[in-house]
């Protein structure tokens, strides 16, 4: 049961990220880059700090306790920067950024399907940036990643918003199958 909510979190995932992606390509890199007063700072900014945020958890997920060699959906991981902090600027251009998060997204769909419910009630074990150990139901911190995500796709919509673009519906509700009563 938790398998299928992570599916759909990682379609939704996917599904808003492309619709972020569309909306920027008529945007100018330089006003992408503009402080609005953001935690960062900008459109790019943030945007930047979501993916660093995904590559952060990709990485430790893929020291998950039943995969001891690593999960193969995580393989292509080696393809992408490894941020070594939260502020980092992995992509400069607005291209460049819409080619990873488009191939990160297949990645992170990829690896929810490879996933099984015993993975889910694993304890993962990881480091923080700042070197901290902390041991954590896996289930939550995958919920994490996607609330993450969640979270400052909402500051990313708000900016975008600020400048006259709207990139309509944004309701997770949209890809809750209906069931049968």
């Amino acid at each position: 049961m938790v398998i299928a909510n992570f599916k759909v979190m990682a379609e939704y995932n996917a599904l808003m990220n492309q619709k972020i992606c569309a909306s920027i390509l008529t945007i100018p890199n330089e006003s992408l880059w503009q402080d609005q007063k953001a935690f960062f700072s900008s459109i790019l900014g943030t945007l930047n700090h979501l993916m660093v945020g995904d590559l952060i958890w990709l990485n430790r997920f893929n020291k998950h306790p039943n995969y001891p060699t690593g999960v193969k959906a995580l393989e292509s991981l080696q393809e992408f920067p490894l941020p070594s902090s939260l502020t980092q600027i992995l992509f400069e251009d607005k291209q460049s950024f819409i080619t990873a998060r488009q191939a990160l997204d297949q990645v992170i769909i990829k690896f929810i399907n490879e996933l099984n419910e015993d993975d889910c009630l694993s304890i993962l074990s990881y480091q923080s940036t700042k070197g901290e150990v902390f041991n954590k139901p896996f289930f939550m911190l995958l919920q994490h990643l996607f609330n993450h995500q969640t979270h400052h796709r909402g500051q990313v919509t708000t900016l975008l918003s600020q400048i006259g673009i709207d990139i309509g519906e944004t309701d997770l509700l949209v890809l809750i199958p209906s069931v049968n009563s």
